[in-house]
């Protein structure tokens, strides 16, 4: 399948007949959250005082033991067979790219992360799941990665494009809604599906910040056009500017859309303070947004909602702005 192509073929249809009817059944709706996360994860280091570092993720886990909040999830190693998917996404060349590079069996460890948070969520061993994982993925273009620069973006494979598209493949679900609240532009989950109306894809960012990609008026293209939203934010961007942007540009769109899954690139740069990034949201403006969130899960896709890290460099930033986000994903119970 080509990386443009959004006509699913005849077997994730059939099932998608097997799986819609058990998907549907309020009274099995799950409960709890997964956590996705791999000890290997902290093998990948792109150098010393790198940003993307092994610690991002000692942050996090050693935040969530100190809070007792791990106590009260599903932890759930990786697995699946990640290279069958990721050349859903991506092309030939890219793969043989990266094929050499020494970590890239981590990068792909990373890609098995999402696929399992895909499998916890649809299988209803879980309500949502947070894919604690590295390297990040969403600004992995075919393309712009070379030999002596495999991580664009320090991302290697587009890990929540891949996400979508094996939710659609696997689990014959139609319309897949992807948001990015990343400090940076998520050019890779755009460039996946800009000509596909299967997936909407909003992404809020900085516009003039790497990659330097996400102009509003790029709004998709043939039958994709008007499922690609961008919105660009200020220099210092706070709690009030991201929310308006999702309630104003999001929200209405969502009503119109209808998905059958929410899946999150859940980037915590564009939280205060962070070294990447200069917005200000607040860990309350990451609650409110996660709220926002589940609400629109909750309305049209049975709960169903998964949440992918992206960046964030701030290391106790980061493990506060996860915490946030991880609690309300578990405690939410608005109906």
């Amino acid at each position: 399948m080509k990386r443009r192509e959004f006509i699913i073929g005849a077997s994730g249809l059939a099932v998608s007949f097997a799986t819609q009817s058990l998907l549907a059944e309020e009274s099995k709706l799950r409960s709890g959250t997964s956590l996705i996360y791999h000890p290997d994860y902290l093998k990948h280091n792109l150098g010393d005082g790198h940003p993307e570092s092994p610690e991002r993720l000692k942050a996090i886990l050693q935040q969530l033991k100190a809070t007792g909040l791990d106590k009260q999830l599903y932890h759930i190693k990786p697995s699946g067979d990640a290279k069958l998917y990721i050349q859903k996404v991506h092309n030939e060349d890219h793969m043989n790219l990266l094929e050499g590079y020494e970590n890239i069996a981590i990068a792909q460890l990373a890609v098995k992360g999402v696929l399992s948070g895909v499998d916890e969520v649809l299988s209803g061993n879980a309500r949502n799941a947070f894919c604690a994982v590295r390297p990040p993925g969403h600004h992995a273009v075919d393309g712009l990665h070379s030999k002596s620069r495999p991580a664009y973006g320090f991302c290697f494979y587009s890990n929540v494009a891949i996400a979508a598209r094996y939710a659609q493949l696997k689990y014959g679900l139609q319309k897949i809604l992807i948001v990015d609240w990343d400090y940076h532009h998520g050019n890779s989950t755009e460039w996946a599906f800009y000509e596909d109306p299967t997936v909407l894809f909003f992404s809020t960012h900085r516009l003039h910040a790497f990659p330097g990609t996400g102009q509003a008026n790029k709004r998709g293209a043939g039958k994709g056009l008007g499922y690609n939203i961008n919105v660009p934010l200020k220099s210092g961007a706070g709690d009030e500017d991201i929310l308006s942007a999702f309630k104003e540009k999001l929200l209405p769109e969502v009503e119109a859309f209808k998905p059958d899954l929410v899946l999150i690139s859940a980037g915590f740069d564009s939280r205060k303070d962070d070294r990447l990034g200069n917005f200000q949201v607040t860990d309350e403006g990451f609650v409110k947004l996660t709220e926002m969130m589940m609400d629109v899960a909750k309305k049209h896709c049975h709960s169903r909602l998964i949440s992918v890290l992206e960046g964030g460099y701030n290391l106790e930033g980061l493990a506060l702005a996860t915490e946030a986000h991880l609690r309300t994903m578990l405690e939410y119970k608005k109906v």
